[in-house]
C-alpha cells in the first residue's frame, strides 16, 4: 500500500459503513481504477432467493466512487447505468472493476465490470462523476 492513492481510499472504505456492513472490500486501487470484492451470502438475497440487484449496484458503485477519488480530488457521481447480464447465488464472489475512460477538470467517466468467480459478466456500470477540484479529507 505505498501509492499514496490507495491508502487514501484504504482509509475511506474502511470508514464507509454501508459498504462493511455489506461485506464490500476494496481490493486493490491507483489512479483512476479501483476494484471491489464480495462474497455472496444468505443477507444478500432476495425474495428469488438469488442476489439482490442492490448488492451488485453498490458493488460496481463502490468501485466507481473509489476510482474517481483515486486522485486525491473529492468526486460524486452524478449518473449512473447498469445493465444486468445473469444471476448470481449464494456462494458466488463477484469482483468489480472501474477504470477511468476520460477526465477534465470538471467531469470523469468511468466503466465497470462486475464479474463472478467463473470469469463471467454478471453486470456493466457506466458513471459519470462531478470533479469538485477540492482535496479530500481522509
Amino acid at each position: 500500500m505505498s501509492d499514496p492513492a490507495k491508502v487514501d481510499l484504504a482509509a475511506l472504505a474502511a470508514r464507509d459503513a454501508f459498504c462493511v456492513g455489506l461485506g464490500i472490500e476494496l481490493v486493490e486501487a491507483s489512479l483512476g481504477r479501483a476494484v471491489t470484492r464480495v462474497t455472496v451470502g444468505a443477507r444478500h438475497l432476495n425474495f428469488h432467493g438469488a442476489c439482490h440487484g442492490g448488492l451488485t449496484f453498490t458493488l460496481a458503485d463502490a468501485a466507481f466512487a473509489f476510482a474517481c477519488n483515486s486522485r486525491g480530488v473529492a468526486s460524486s457521481g452524478i449518473d449512473t447505468h447498469m445493465i444486468y447480464n445473469r444471476a448470481v447465488k449464494a456462494g458466488d464472489v463477484l469482483t468489480a472493476t472501474a477504470v477511468e475512460i476520460s477526465r477534465s477538470s470538471k467531469l470523469s467517466h468511468y466503466r465497470v465490470d462486475v464479474v463472478r468467480g467463473d470469469g463471467k459478466l454478471v453486470a456493466g456500470l457506466t458513471g459519470t462523476a462531478f470533479v469538485s477540484g477540492q482535496p479530500i479529507e481522509v
